[in-house]
């Protein structure tokens, strides 16, 4: 059974944008649910960014249509914008004013009634653990205390629909962890929160995954089932001596479809793995690489990310009349 359109936060069917020739979003179609943590992940300049502009109404589609709290996204942009909070990597914050006075600017830019205003403000303050920086310049603030006083504005409204960003970029992993606790707050209160990243770490945090490439959607799904069930390659993980080196001479091995470094070590993408993992280490052993484990593991998001894009990769090639 299909759920009703009103269980749903987002709906968009073949969305479009183009910029002259150039196609930033080409033809998303996907559903987000009432409360539930959406994450579009993708390489910086796949679609991410220009896909959630259009979502919040600042970007006009050139084709598709959609919804987003109930709302058109092409006749009542502006209904869309009073339904949601919106937070960008660059955060939208005011450098010169303190961080009570950018709490009270956007109270003011949300219109909330004059009786909630102080409650609201110290409801911000004490969710981004700010008590002892009120009153400081924001530019003073390091970029994980900015980040979650960027988070505190685009929420003082209490919307039902929180679009981030690339909320987590260029700050610490220590910050990065600390937001998406508050993230979860959020939709543990019923928000739906949906959040553009390409670090796949903080994609795991997420409900449902969009997978996003050179503006084309290429998969959707739970982090597990889009690493269980989506690729159909096993993963062959190699820890040896100087891996990018080594890296070479796998690429040219027959029957290795893939190889990417990860971490210190190598990830070898393979039909089999069982047939592989002797001929990769005599490889390995032939050019005198010492080699500390070659094992099958299950894939990463990583490893199933790059896996579909090599496979877009080719079937664009093949379209094109180019060899493999």
């Amino acid at each position: 059974m299909n759920p009703e359109p009103d269980q749903f936060a987002v709906i968009i069917k073949d969305l479009e944008k183009h910029f002259g020739t150039f196609v930033a979003v080409n033809r998303v179609s996907l559903e987000v649910r009432k409360g539930e943590i959406f994450g579009f992940l993708g390489p910086n300049g796949a679609g991410k960014s220009t896909t959630i502009r259009m979502l919040c109404g600042l970007l006009a589609p050139t084709g598709g249509t959609g919804t987003v709290a109930g709302y058109d996204i092409v006749r009542e942009a502006e209904q869309i914008k009073a339904h949601i909070g919106y937070m960008s990597q660059k955060f939208s914050l005011y450098e010169d004013l303190t961080v009570e006075e950018n709490i009270d600017f956007y109270s003011g830019i949300y219109r909330i009634p004059s009786k909630k205003k102080a409650a609201r403000k110290e409801w911000a303050i004490d969710m981004a653990g700010l008590k002892r920086h009120r009153a400081s310049r924001t530019a003073f603030l390091s970029a994980g205390w900015k980040q979650r006083l960027a988070l505190g504005c685009a929420i003082l409204h209490e919307p039902p629909i929180l679009f981030l960003d690339e909320p987590t970029s260029g700050v610490d992993p220590l910050s990065r962890r600390t937001f998406w606790d508050l993230i979860y707050e959020q939709a543990g209160q019923g928000v739906t929160v949906f959040v553009t990243t390409h670090y796949m770490e903080e994609a795991e945090y997420c409900d449902r995954l969009g997978l996003i490439y050179r503006g084309e959607l290429i998969a959707v799904g739970s982090p597990e089932t889009l690493k269980t069930q989506l690729m159909k390659e096993q993963v062959v993980d190699v820890q040896c001596e100087r891996p990018q080196d080594a890296m070479e001479y796998l690429r040219d091995t027959e029957g290795v479809l893939e190889v990417a470094l990860f971490g210190k070590g190598l990830h070898l993408v393979v039909e089999s793995a069982q047939v592989m993992i002797p001929i990769i280490s005599e490889t390995l052993t032939k050019r005198e690489f010492a080699v500390s484990r070659i094992e099958s593991i299950s894939p990463s998001l990583e490893d199933v990310f790059v896996s579909l894009i090599e496979a877009r990769d080719r079937q664009e090639q093949r379209q094109i009349g180019v060899p493999p």
